[in-house]
């Protein structure tokens, strides 16, 4: 199969080095022309996954037009951040079948991947692959398993043609609205369960393994009734991109929400978190969406609420915590 990554970053060049292995025609796309040079010639992505060697298959490109074009019949994969997508679809051929790898909603407008698609797109082929992943395990060929969603059965199945194999399983969905609630949600949780780590131990009454599995439960619900309510299938939040996803991103160390967290709780200031990480992390920018979408379906999330506050500023960790802490009681 022709494949194209449009996106140089961790997860698409992961992506990109499983496809080659597997045996396909796979380009990997990076606007940075000087990158791409330094990448042809060592083999490897320094800036964002420098212990992944790059196949000596694997085609890299700074042209963009030639990336698309050579997928024309095959699998255009869009690896950019969410704030990207809609530009990629834009300029895309709408014969191409495409799935994308970012999480979260669309910062102005509010919108999931689905949504920008049906808006710029209407006829075209796409769906979502998402799932608990690192980058740099997937790349090491490390077990993994993700699931590829689409309303297109045979565009899903084209997901599973692609990398599917013996260290990386696919599985299909039908239900891209729940995977993609899922992917934008435990983003914010991460940050909510890495806050709770950072502050466990600090006195002794601060949170511990009690309050992390309390945040990853209710979490869970929150991400679930925002998917309802958004025409999710309930049963896609109990899979690979719902629960799967959540309990990685909140709990593993190469998770970028989740260090947002346990460096918030060390009383960073936001903007000195996100200069020492260097790289996008997704629940910052998709919080304030999903509480704004939340709030526009009537439904409440308060573990996401408490988030929004503590970015912005509005809320000391130790204030976020109480906030959570004295809720009313109620049914589960």
């Amino acid at each position: 199969m022709k494949i194209s990554v449009l996106g140089a970053g961790a997860w698409g060049t992961a992506l990109a080095i499983q496809a080659a292995n597997a045996g396909h025609d796979v380009s990997l796309w990076g606007r940075d022309a000087a990158a791409i040079g330094q990448m042809r010639v060592s083999r490897r992505n320094a800036a964002y996954l420098p212990d992944g060697e790059l196949p000596a298959a694997l085609d890299l490109t700074s042209d963009c037009a030639a990336a698309i074009a050579h997928a024309a019949d095959g699998l255009t994969i869009v690896a950019t951040p969410m704030s990207g997508l809609r530009e990629t679809l834009a300029g895309l051929p709408s014969t191409q079948r495409v799935l994308w790898l970012c999480k979260g909603f669309e910062a102005v407008t509010g919108r999931l991947g689905h949504e920008i698609a049906r808006e710029l797109q209407p006829s075209m082929r796409v769906g979502i692959l998402s799932g608990p992943s690192f980058a740099q395990e997937v790349a090491a060929g490390r077990p993994t398993a993700l699931v590829a969603a689409s309303e297109d059965a045979d565009l899903a199945q084209a997901a599973v043609d692609a990398f599917h194999g013996e260290r990386l399983r696919v599985y299909t969905s039908n239900d891209p609205v729940g995977v993609e609630v899922g992917g934008a949600v435990k983003n914010v949780m991460a940050i909510a369960v890495g806050v709770c780590d950072g502050l466990s131990g600090a006195a002794p009454d601060a949170p511990g393994l009690n309050a992390r599995a309390a945040v990853i439960t209710r979490g869970l619900a929150e991400m679930l009734r925002l998917g309802l309510a958004l025409g999710a299938k309930a049963e896609t939040f109990m899979g690979l991109s719902g629960l799967g996803d959540l309990v990685l991103t909140a709990t593993g160390d190469l998770s970028r929400n989740r260090r947002v967290g346990l460096m918030l709780a060390q009383g960073l200031a936001l903007r000195d978190i996100l200069a020492k990480l260097g790289h996008v992390a997704e629940g910052v920018y998709s919080a304030p969406t999903v509480l704004a979408r939340a709030r526009e379906a009537g439904i409440e999330m308060p573990i996401t609420e408490a988030m929004v506050a503590l970015l912005d500023g509005r809320l000391r960790v130790g204030e976020a915590v109480e906030h959570l802490m004295g809720r009313e009681a109620r049914a589960e």
